[in-house]
C-alpha cells in the first residue's frame, strides 16, 4: 500500500498526516492530527513535509501530488520544514488548499472548522516560545515521542533547519511533566524526548536548566514510567548532569544517537561543528565507562564538499574507533541557501560509493553487536506481529501472544543480521 493509499484509506476515521523526515516531526504530526480531528476536519491529509536534504523535499511534493490524484475530494494541507522555508512555491501548486507555516501548524486555531486561511506563515526566526499543546496519546504506537525544545541556536554549514524550525526554545518542566504523566496514563511504557537540539534544552529558561537536570527530575517526577529514551544527542553539549544521569538510571536506556556527522577534523571544522573526532570517542569510552552496556549510533553524512579520500577513511574508521552499531548515512545533497552549497562539491559518484561503504560498515557492526547479545537477557517493549524493541533500540522476535505495549524480559537464544530472537 502506498503512502497515499494508505492516507485515503483512512480518510474516512478522521483526518490523516503523511510525515516526513525526524521523530519531532512524528510528534508535531500527532498535534496536527488531533487539532483537526476535534475541529471536525475529517476529510483532510495533513503533509509534514522535511527540509533536511534536497531529496526530501523531492518527496513530500511527489507525495503531495500522487495525494491530490487518489484523493481528489480531500482537503490537503501542507505544512512542516519545506514550506516554511519556501510558502510560495507550495501555495501556488495546484495540488493544495492550505500552506500553514512551522509557527501556527502546533496551534487549534489553524485548523478551527472556520479557519480556511489558504496561507498561513509568520516568520519563524521571531519566535520565542513553543506552542502550548498535550498529547493524550499516540494511535497504533507503544512508544510515544515528546517534545522538549523547538528550533536550534547554531549554525552548522550543511544546515538549513533553523531557518525553518528557528532558535532555541525550551518546553517548561512542567509542562514536559504533565505530558508524560497523561502519556504514561494512557499505557505508553516508553517515551522518547525529542527536538532540534535536545542537548541545548533550558539554555533560554529561567535558571537554565540543562538536559541532564531535567532528565533527572523527570525520572524523579514520575516514578510510574518504566522507559525513557533519548534521540539524538551533540557530544559537544552534553552535561556532567546527563553523564550522572546515564550512570544510575536504569530506566533510562542504554542507547545513545550521536549527532556526529564525520570523523575527520578538517571536515568537522568545515561544518561548523563544535566537536572533534576525538570527541566523539571520548563521548562513547566515557558513558561506556559509567554504562557498560552502552550502544551507540551516529549520523554520518558521506561526502561532504571538500573531503578528500583520506578524510572519508578517517570517517568509516570511526565507525570501529568509537564502536558505534545503529548508523543513519546520509549521502550529502546540496542545500541552497546553506555555506557549504558554496563549497567545492564531491561528485555524486563517489558520494553514493561513500555511503555505500558507511552503511556496509554499520551493517557488520550491528551483526556483531547482534551476534554478542545471544545467551543475554533483554527487556522487550512489544510492537505487532510478535516483534518488539530491546532496550537498545534493535527488533527481538518473540513468542505470539503479546499485546502491543505488553513489556516482557526474555533471554536471546539466536540472532540474524537484523533481528534478535527470543528464546
Amino acid at each position: 500500500m502506498t503512502t497515499a493509499q494508505k492516507a485515503r484509506s483512512q480518510i474516512a476515521a478522521g483526518p490523516e498526516v503523511v510525515s516526513f523526515g525526524c521523530r519531532l516531526n512524528t510528534y508535531e504530526s500527532e498535534v496536527m492530527r488531533r487539532h483537526a480531528q476535534k475541529a471536525g476536519r475529517t476529510n483532510a491529509i495533513i503533509v509534514n513535509t522535511c527540509a533536511v536534504t534536497q531529496e526530501a523535499e523531492r518527496q513530500g511534493r511527489q507525495s503531495l501530488r500522487r495525494l491530490r490524484r487518489e484523493n481528489p475530494d480531500a482537503e490537503i494541507i501542507a505544512t512542516g520544514c519545506a514550506v516554511q522555508l519556501n510558502p510560495e512555491a507550495y501555495a501556488a501548486m495546484p495540488e493544495i488548499d492550505r500552506v500553514i507555516g512551522n509557527e501556527h501548524k502546533m496551534k487549534a486555531e489553524s485548523f478551527a472548522a472556520d479557519n480556511h486561511t489558504p496561507l498561513l506563515i509568520s516568520d519563524i526566526m521571531t519566535v520565542r516560545e513553543t506552542a502550548s499543546h498535550l498529547v493524550e496519546g499516540f494511535d497504533g504506537r507503544t512508544r510515544a515521542f515528546v517534545q522538549i525544545q523547538q528550533g536550534c541556536d547554531h549554525r552548522c554549514t550543511f544546515c538549513i533547519i533553523p531557518f525553518a524550525r528557528g532558535n532555541n526554545r525550551s518546553v517548561p518542566m512542567g509542562r514536559l511533566f504533565d505530558e508524560v504523566r497523561d502519556l504514561v496514563a494512557a499505557g505508553h511504557k516508553e517515551i522518547v524526548l525529542t527536538g532540534v537540539d535536545i542537548t541545548g534544552y533550558g539554555s533560554d529558561l529561567p535558571g537554565t536548566p540543562t538536559l541532564g537536570q531535567m532528565v533527572k527530575r523527570l525520572l524523579a517526577a514520575v516514578p510510574e514510567l518504566p522507559r525513557l529514551r533519548l534521540s539524538s544527542l551533540d557530544p559537544a553539549e552534553a552535561d556532567e548532569d546527563l553523564f550522572r544521569v546515564i550512570a544510575t538510571e536504569l530506566r533510562l536506556l542504554p542507547h545513545f544517537h550521536i549527532s556526529a556527522q564525520a570523523g575527520d577534523d578538517l571536515i568537522l571544522k568545515r561544518m561548523k561543528r563544535r566537536h572533534l573526532r576525538e570527541d566523539i570517542i571520548s563521548f562513547c569510552d566515557h558513558i561506556r565507562s559509567i554504562r557498560p552496556d552502552a550502544v551507540f549510533g551516529a549520523d554520518i553524512i558521506a561526502g561532504f564538499p571538500t573531503e578528500t579520500d583520506a578524510q572519508f577513511e578517517n570517517t568509516l574508521a570511526l565507525v570501529s574507533d568509537a564502536g558505534l552499531t545503529h548508523l543513519h548515512v546520509f549521502p550529502y545533497s546540496i542545500r541552497e541557501g546553506t555555506p557549504a552549497a558554496r563549497m567545492p562539491q564531491v561528485d555524486k559518484a563517489t558520494i553514493k560509493n561513500r555511503a555505500m561503504q558507511l552503511r556496509a560498515a554499520g551493517k557488520i557492526a550491528m551483526g556483531k553487536f547482534l551476534g554478542s547479545r545471544v545467551g543475554s537477557r533483554a527487556s522487550v517493549l512489544m510492537e505487532d506481529g510478535g516483534i518488539g524493541n530491546s532496550e537498545h533500540f534493535v527488533p527481538v522476535r518473540v513468542s505470539p501472544g503479546y499485546e502491543p505495549g505488553t513489556l516482557i524480559d526474555v533471554t536471546i537464544a539466536s540472532a540474524t543480521d537484523v533481528q534478535l530472537i527470543a528464546a
